[in-house]
């Protein structure tokens, strides 16, 4: 019991005393083998590897990737510190077959190889830079490119399946990749439905691809018609994305002229199998399409736009959700839906709900849709035309100049029969506002129509804040118009339309004509300025104004301004296309019975908006002075 057991700690210690050192002994012999091995290796390569074997393997190993024929021409320079490296220049790559098309031509392409692969008279390579490729593409009538399914890449694309969401490569068809780099490339491709040549410069490349069974990253650059374009891809499955089926992967877009991004699943092959978030921003859409080549009504309006939604596919088409819409500043959200049916128009279809919306964007937009595409483009339109949409708006306020309206509601109905734009309700300055625009079938270059509808609006507040002058009532009131025109709905202007205007009012006042004054004055004057006379409003019981409109003039078929005691008729013609008036009218009693207090009074109104000229006709002035000397 007198004996003292030693600490736990020292017996469990001293045996990692005892071991310890043979690690470290061990340990460092086997780095000094390695590094001996590792320097040995490359100062024996360049004595011991053949610069034909790794050139021509090089070659080999270009066709067997490509599926085509690669030559190489210019010397091969081979490097072994710090890593075995080789770079061959003057690359040409040609199809097999009897064409010997050629497919592109590449400065030089330098990658790292395997020594021990070397040693055994092999070689395998990883990790390349090319520099300066210039590769060729045709893009056939059915979408596909013509590349050759001879190679190991494609071989992979095509063997490559998918298990349980996950993508699955056969062993023999696996291979190590390592990273791609891409230097000043040049990308020509060949549109053979349109005739065109899409021509990419300036591409540089950065792609990790560990093996083909390995996921991919890569960012693109390039130049494109003098814009600068990024492209950003990754995917978990990359054989399958390449293969034209459903695969999980991220893309980005950026330039200045635009910016799109898409995270989910897609088939990049035929664009309707996708299920993921999207958006899409075009902050200047006429500089897009000055770039593009095109041109389209205008579109100097229609500056911003952007998108951001979930998409997913369905039955012959696609489901947008969580939309969130912006336009010049507006901004909207709720769900949209395009379809495909089979021998139907695609449609456009969904419901927005704007907080806030311009509808002078809106109506442009709409004249986009009817312009079909550009102003130079084909006969048919394009693309644009052949769209059927169905959107219904709300908004909570809306600007449709120089009006301001709230709690909208508002829809677009394009088909091939018809093109309409409907205010269905409204609000506007206290009272109600109802529109619609629609143009005639076809390509929509044959003409539309405009009918308005106000029902019990302040027009004296909507005048005062108009700043608006001259002689208008001030009244509550109601307006109905509807006009007509036969050029492109887009291309027509106040000079272009014909149709009819109606303004009805009960109580209000006339600022601006003063009867007393204008009778007073009559009586001295052939001609006088109504605005140098007139200091007080004339009140009325009733306001009832009605015009033809056509050839920039509005021709009033009926005029009538009844107050307590005296009536102003109005009749004549209006030509606001110069701003001028041209009209005869009349003060009289209201009531017969006092014809004798207040007599006729026939005149004439000429000269310009805002300051009319108005001259009594003749013998006013003499029967005036009669009455007055009689009184």
């Amino acid at each position: 019991m007198g004996t003292s057991r030693p600490p736990p700690w020292r017996i469990k210690i001293r045996p990692v005393n005892r071991w310890l050192p043979g690690v470290a002994r061990v340990a460092t012999i086997s780095l000094l083998v390695f590094l001996a091995v590792f320097v040995s290796l490359r100062v024996a390569g360049p004595y011991v590897i053949s610069t034909g074997l790794v050139r021509s393997g090089m070659e080999d190993s270009l066709s067997r990737w490509t599926g085509y024929s690669a030559e190489i021409s210019g010397r091969p320079v081979i490097e072994f510190w710090p890593t075995p490296r080789i770079t061959i220049n003057k690359i040409t790559v040609r199809q097999k077959d009897g064409d010997n098309k050629l497919f592109g031509t590449i400065e030089s392409i330098s990658a790292e190889f395997s020594l021990i692969d070397a040693f055994r008279g092999k070689a395998s390579f990883h990790d390349f830079n090319i520099l300066r490729p210039n590769l060729l593409l045709t893009r056939e009538r059915d979408g596909t490119i013509d590349w050759t399914d001879e190679g190991q890449l494609a071989q992979a694309i095509i063997g490559a399946r998918e298990q349980n969401g996950e993508e699955t490569l056969d062993a023999a068809l696996d291979a190590d990749i390592g990273t791609i780099t891409v230097e000043d490339g040049t990308l020509d491709v060949a549109d053979v439905a349109s005739g065109k040549t899409y021509r990419f410069d300036s591409v540089t490349a950065d792609i990790g691809w560990p093996r083909l069974s390995s996921p991919l990253t890569a960012v693109l650059i390039a130049r494109m018609n003098g814009l600068d374009i990024k492209l950003d891809f990754s995917s978990r499955s990359p054989l399958l994305a390449f293969g034209g089926k459903n695969a999980p992967l991220k893309a980005a877009l950026t330039s200045t002229l635009v910016t799109a991004k898409f995270d989910g699943v897609a088939n990049i092959a035929r664009l309707f199998n996708l299920q993921g978030s999207m958006s899409l921003g075009i902050p200047d859409l006429p500089a897009l399409l000055t770039w593009a080549g095109r041109a389209l009504p205008d579109a100097a309006t229609l500056k911003a736009f952007s998108i951001d939604s979930d998409v997913i596919s369905a039955a012959n088409g696609f489901r947008f959700d969580n939309v969130s819409l912006g336009m010049n500043g507006s901004s909207a959200r709720g769900a949209m839906d395009v379809s495909f049916m089979p021998g139907k128009r695609p449609k456009l279809g969904g419901t927005l709900a704007f907080d806030q919306i311009n509808f002078k964007s809106l109506f442009d937009a709409f004249v986009v849709r009817l312009a079909a595409g550009e102003d130079r483009g084909a006969p048919e339109g394009g693309a644009l035309q052949a769209l059927d949409i169905d959107l219904r708006l709300s908004a909570r306020q809306a600007d449709l100049v120089p009006f301001k309206l709230s709690n909208v509601g508002a829809s677009i109905i394009v088909s091939s029969n018809e093109a309409r734009f409907d205010i269905g309700d409204s609000q506007f300055e206290g009272g109600a506002l109802t529109a619609y625009i629609a143009a005639k079938r076809g390509d929509f270059d044959g003409g539309g129509k405009l009918q308005m509808s106000i029902r019990g609006a302040d027009f004296a507040g909507l005048i005062e804040r108009l700043n608006l002058q001259g002689p208008l009532p001030l009244t509550t009131g109601s307006l109905d118009l509807a006009v007509s025109t036969a050029l492109p709905i887009w291309k027509a202007g106040p000079a272009d339309v014909t149709g009819n205007i109606r303004f009805r009012a009960q109580a209000g006042s006339l600022p601006g004509f003063d009867s007393d004054a204008v009778r007073s004055e009559a009586a001295k004057a052939d001609f006088f300025s109504l605005n140098a006379v007139s200091h007080r409003a004339f009140a009325f019981d009733r306001f009832d104004i009605e015009a033809d409109l056509d050839d920039g003039a509005a021709q009033i078929r009926r005029g009538l301004i009844e107050g307590p005691k005296e009536t102003i008729t109005l009749s004549g013609v209006i030509p606001y296309k110069s701003g001028g008036l041209a009209l005869s009218g009349k003060i009289a009693a209201t009531d017969p019975a006092n014809d004798a207090a207040f007599p006729a009074l026939p005149f004439f109104v000429g000269g310009s908006w805002p300051d009319p000229v108005l001259s009594a006709l003749p013998g006013n002035q003499q029967k005036q002075q009669q009455q007055g000397a009689t009184k």
